[in-house]
């Protein structure tokens, strides 16, 4: 056994040391904490530097961009397709059955594979997806985006004052 494989008896404690009860024992008058000063007289919060400006203030902040454009889609793919048994899917449809939200622009993903003929009706589509719908003898419609110019994407509302 060497020093540093001793450690104390499962459950006990040793009690904190109590400071600041008189001159009579250790950790009396000062209480530990120096003479006079800020730090003696009351607790200082984290990253405060004496009125200095702190150094996350200091440093520069994360740049980058963010397209004021984007166009967000929700994503369904063929296998959860595949499980409706529908022969046709519109974005009502979906929304009906609780798989996208109100007004969601949808995009049908290629995971999974379809054994029957579907007609889907949706805004965008990947190229797999596409080419496993046709594969199975089903359709793909695209359905026009509602806006003409894309608008900002929520939450990136910036007013320029």
């Amino acid at each position: 056994m060497k020093i540093h494989d001793l450690k104390p008896d499962e459950g006990s404690r040793k009690r904190a040391k109590r400071v600041g009860r008189g001159i009579g024992g250790k950790g009396g008058k000062t209480a530990g904490r120096g003479h006079k000063g800020q730090h003696a007289r009351n607790t200082v919060r984290l990253g405060f530097e004496g009125g200095q400006l702190p150094l996350q203030i200091r440093t520069p902040k994360l740049r980058g961009f963010t397209n004021p454009f984007r166009v967000e889609y929700q994503a369904i793919n063929l296998d959860t397709i595949a499980e409706s048994g529908l022969s046709e899917i519109t974005p009502e449809l979906l929304f009906g059955k609780g798989l996208i939200g109100k007004g969601a622009l949808v995009k049908v993903l290629g995971r999974g594979t379809l054994t029957g003929a579907v007609t889907v009706k949706a805004h965008a589509f990947s190229k797999s997806a596409e080419a496993a719908i046709t594969a199975a003898g089903g359709s793909t419609e695209l359905i026009p985006l509602p806006f003409s110019v894309r608008p900002p994407a929520a939450g990136n509302q910036h007013q320029n004052r």
